[in-house]
């Protein structure tokens, strides 16, 4: 468990070598999940949370064979990152997109999978990374 305080981020990256680490996940896979958990962490935060603030975020990560299943929960106001992507081409050029969304988008191309929730008070994020 975190605190949503962008001050955790090092303790988040600690976290995720750790599991690598133990894991044997190599080390390009383990930037990916690091990114995919800092881009939901930091938009938790700065736009679920308004600001640092004592609520927790839970992640939990595990590895088999065909890769790496993370979990992530926060209990900032109800809010699917993914609802509002487009499934079209993700070539449009940075200066043609909208502020924001960029980090949600990544998180999304990087995840063979992913899946939303509000339950029990709780945004709950399911993605899937293949090794």
């Amino acid at each position: 468990m975190f605190y949503a305080r962008l001050s955790e981020l090092q303790r988040i990256r600690a976290f995720v070598e750790g599991f690598c680490g133990e894991a044997g996940i190599g080390r390009d896979h383990c930037l990916r999940i690091n990114v995919v958990l800092e881009e939901l962490f930091v938009n938790t935060v700065r736009h679920g949370h308004r600001g640092d603030c004592d609520a927790p975020v839970w992640m939990s990560v595990a590895a088999d064979d065909l890769g790496v299943g993370v979990t992530y929960e926060d209990t900032a106001p109800a809010f699917n990152p993914y609802a509002r992507l487009s499934t079209g081409s993700t070539g449009i050029g940075v200066e043609m997109r909208k502020i924001g969304g960029l980090g949600v988008l990544l998180t999304r191309e990087l995840a063979a999978s992913r899946d939303y929730a509000y339950v029990f008070g709780r945004n709950r994020i399911r993605l899937s990374l293949r090794r």
